[in-house]
């Protein structure tokens, strides 16, 4: 009987633990914008836990208590320069959220790069609006409230947020249904801002080392603040090492 009892009792914990970070694939078949990856080019995480190579974007799901949950849920986007993904300081944040009823989802969006997509400047953003597209399609499944669906971005990942927040016009994924893929609100932590000659890594990344005007201009979020722009939230360290220009803040 107590091995009947302790198995049963795994058992629930190991649901409980699937419930609690579910792992889904934004996209369900092919994944757009992608090319065939070179053989070389695999997921890579290393002993700091930093992700890269990604070729498969995935949502990982932190769902708040039942007895506490309120409907709100956020998308967190990790920071890395586009080069890498840090989703340590992602699980803290979803942990944190939790507690106060709020669902989390941690973004796996794939990094820019020309051997495994098409145009490497819309990869992140596609991904992004992928996310939100699942997450309210999937909302009363979730016990979400479509209308409470937020997105929280770290660095590069706070510039990947605002430029879904402030790009509306410019839808780069399929959505025959035609749902809404302006997030509710944005919290950006730390956001870069990509034309910041301090940090010309990421911008290279994403447009590369010789942009034309328009992408510099497309990818600059707080040249296209309106009042369709998301209400946000701005963090920025003062002991910041990465970006020391602490004048380039994105005001929204």
């Amino acid at each position: 009987m107590r091995r009947i009892l302790l198995i049963s009792l795994m058992a629930l914990c190991c649901q409980f633990v699937v419930a609690q970070n579910l792992v889904v694939p934004l996209y369900e078949k092919d994944i757009p914008n992608s090319k065939n990856a070179p053989a070389n080019y695999v997921e890579k995480i290393d002993s700091d836990g930093l992700i890269s190579q990604v070729t498969v974007p995935t949502l990982t799901a932190y769902f708040a208590k039942k007895e506490i949950a309120n409907g709100t849920a956020v998308i967190v986007s990790p920071g890395g320069g586009y080069f890498v993904q840090s989703p340590k300081k992602c699980i803290e944040i979803a942990k944190a959220f939790n507690q106060i009823g709020v669902t989390a989802f941690i973004l796996k969006y794939r990094l820019p790069h020309d051997s495994i997509m098409l145009d490497k400047s819309i990869g992140p953003m596609q991904d992004g609006q992928a996310a939100i597209q699942l997450v309210r399609k999937r909302a009363k499944e979730w016990n979400i409230n479509p209308k409470r669906l937020g997105m929280v971005g770290l660095s590069a990942g706070g510039h990947l947020v605002a430029t879904e927040g402030t790009r509306l016009n410019r839808i780069v994924i399929e959505n025959k249904e035609k749902i809404n893929l302006r997030p509710d609100f944005m919290i950006l932590l730390y956001p870069v801002i990509i034309y910041d000659p301090a940090i010309p890594r990421t911008r290279e990344n994403l447009i590369g080392k010789q942009p034309t005007a328009e992408l510099l201009d497309f990818y600059a979020a707080e040249k296209h603040v309106t009042k369709q722009t998301p209400p946000t939230f701005l963090v920025h360290a003062a002991d910041d090492e990465v970006d020391p220009n602490k004048k380039h803040f994105i005001i929204l």
